[in-house]
């Protein structure tokens, strides 16, 4: 039977994140937003906290053990300041992660403890395809052995700071499998293309990629020539999903919840109307379900459960639902006020509406 009960190096962890996330993230994602792009101080800040430090191996430069539960707790915390600040922050993770979870011995030690020990740097995966039938188990993208090197043949969309990365994990179909690749950015046959506009999480710099003959070592392989297995990775970026959108509700739960006790129609507290004490407890309600989901799939993927895949995945979907829901009816309780860009729920709406294709530009 797991526990609710965090350690006292989560608690540490957690309590951390929790003050970066409210006196230094919050305070500056409506500027951010509004400008797009968030200042690189509060990244490198961010960074410093040691989120991916904590669940690396010290052999790798970290000073911990990667854990899906600490991951999540963490990565709920910083959303709860701002989600493309967190996503900013955790952009390394998305190259470095993968290649803890299910990499080769030879290709940690290369590649880890640059990354950990490091300033924040941009690193990135590319994933998600512009396809309207996108299947990360049925990628376009294709990855065939030529010799000692393989042929990367695609389009991806989504891609963090494809821009500024040195190095990216593409993933692509080899054989109807799909597999992790090592990428240096400047290889030839990389078109990145100009920065996405998305609806939400407008600091957040993400640009399509494509890959045309774009030739690598036989030895980029991710899990070297054995390659490695898909599901822990898919998984994480599940709960990296479901965690966000946790942090993200949560902010607005809380705001609207302040909102409605201090605001005053017609002679009594918005609060006090039986309709919105009704809403905003099926929001809480929801909230809370969906972070016990996400912390037992959490639980059940560091502990080698058989059913950790498919109750991730549970986690991922519920959690975006809910985070749609929870967002929408916040703008609805602040009612006129919920349209108007000064207050936040407007773009915690915006960013809800993100968690249907977040999968992939996240991990922990």
């Amino acid at each position: 039977m797991y526990s609710f009960e965090p350690t006292e190096e989560q608690k540490m962890l957690v309590d951390t994140v929790a003050r970066y996330a409210t006196s230094n993230l919050r305070p500056a994602s409506h500027d951010a937003d509004e400008e797009n792009q968030l200042p690189l101080n509060l990244l490198k800040k961010g960074w410093e906290l040691g989120v991916l430090q904590a669940s690396t191996p010290e052999a790798y430069g970290g000073f911990g053990e990667h854990s899906s539960v600490t991951g999540v707790l963490a990565a709920e915390e910083m959303a709860f300041g701002d989600l493309a600040g967190s996503l900013s922050v955790m952009a390394p993770g998305l190259f470095a992660v993968p290649i803890l979870l299910v990499g080769s011995e030879e290709q940690k030690n290369k590649y880890l403890p640059s990354i950990v020990e490091g300033d924040w740097t941009p690193y990135t995966a590319a994933i998600i395809e512009p396809h309207y039938d996108y299947d990360p188990n049925d990628l376009k993208t294709t990855a065939i052995l030529d010799g000692d090197s393989y042929v990367i043949n695609g389009d991806k969309s989504y891609v963090p700071f494809a821009r500024e990365a040195k190095l990216m994990l593409v993933y692509a179909s080899l054989n109807g499998k799909t597999q992790g690749f090592i990428v240096p950015t400047n290889s030839n046959g990389i078109q990145v293309g100009e920065r996405q506009k998305l609806l939400g999480i407008h600091a957040l710099f993400v640009h399509p990629v494509k890959f045309e003959n774009v030739r690598i070592p036989a030895s980029n392989r991710l899990g070297g020539s054995e390659g490695h297995n898909f599901q822990p990775i898919l998984a994480s970026m599940w709960l990296a999903t479901a965690a966000l959108a946790l942090g993200v509700s949560k902010g607005a739960l809380e705001y609207a919840i302040n909102y409605a006790k201090d605001r005053d129609v017609f002679g009594m507290k918005v609060a006090q109307k039986q309709s919105i004490a009704f809403m905003m407890a099926e929001m809480a309600t929801e909230i809370e379900a969906i972070r016990v989901l996400t912390w037992e799939a959490a639980w059940m993927l560091d502990t080698g459960k058989e059913d950790a895949y498919k109750e991730a995945y549970l986690a991922y979907v519920g959690a975006a639902d809910m985070a749609m829901m929870v967002t929408d009816r916040s703008v609805q309780i602040l009612g006129g006020h919920g349209y108007i860009r000064e207050h936040p729920v407007e773009k915690w709406m915006r960013e809800g509406r993100s968690f249907a294709m977040l999968p992939g530009i996240a991990i922990l």
